[in-house]
Order: C-alpha cells, then structure tokens, then sequence
C-alpha cells in the first residue's frame, strides 16, 4: 500500500481518497478507522433538564418522534436539539439512515427479521427495535455484511 500527503492551500479541511482497485473488506475497514478517528466520539443530548454527553458507540439509534430527536440507548432515551440531517452529515459512517426517520448504529445490530412489507432491526443487549423501510433494505444489508 502506498501512502501520499499532498498539501493543497485551497481545501478547507483535509480530505482523504482511498485509490483501490477493488472494494474488499480491507478497503472497508480502512475507511472505517479513518471515519472513527475524525469524528467526536460523544454527542450532546438532554434528558429532562440535564445535559449528556454520550459515547457513539452506547447509541442503538436515532429518530424523529413527534417532532423530537430522540437518541436511543439499551437503557434510555435522551433528546436533542439537532435535525436527523444535521447528525447524518455529522456521525462517523457506521451510522447508516434505514428510514425517512431513523439512523442505526450498525454495530449495535443484532438481528433483521424481514417481512413482505419491512424489516425489523433488533440490537444487542436490549429490547429495543426499529423498521427500516424497504427503500433502505438493500443497502442496510450491504453495509452489514461489509462489517461482518
């Protein structure tokens, strides 16, 4: 693997291009650490009046709910001021958006129980679930076999 800096006094912020002849689950993890290394690793978010920071990785899944943010631990549900497409733009890329309305931590996905009309995810160490819609199906899968 070669590795090259250029410098380019026009970029706002770095940008990293990963040239490969074939998409492997090499490539994947590569990308993968990069993404994991430049994002924050917590979140601000409320429960009542108090303010959290809480770790990515604790979160199962993010969604829109009567009009609300709502982020989704295995024990509980803390709120946040942010639009589901402002923290699309913002998390790291194991985050994957399943429905108009929800993002999942793909590492917190336990199960997928498919049916005619949807799928229902469930996540590890909790009773918690969630539909991807069908639009999403496909792409939920790649992404978790690339993980797996």
């Amino acid at each position: 693997m070669k590795v090259r800096l250029e410098i380019d006094g026009s970029l706002q912020e770095p940008e990293v291009v990963i040239k490969t002849p074939k998409d492997d689950a090499t490539v994947q993890h590569l990308k993968n650490l990069l993404e994991k290394s430049t994002t924050a690793d917590t979140i601000k978010c409320y429960q009542d009046k108090t303010e959290y920071f809480l770790k990515l990785d604790s979160i199962l899944f993010i969604e829109t709910a009567d009009r609300r943010l709502q982020i989704h631990t295995a024990d509980n549900i803390y709120t946040s001021t942010k639009h589901l497409y402002e923290l699309a733009d913002t998390l790291p890329g194991y985050f994957l958006q399943v429905s108009k309305s929800a993002l999942i931590n793909l590492y917190q996905v336990n199960a997928l129980s498919k049916s005619i009309s949807n799928c229902l995810i469930s996540f590890r160490n909790s009773h918690k679930q969630i539909y991807a819609s069908h639009r999403y199906y496909k792409q939920l899968q790649e992404r978790l076999n690339e993980m797996r």
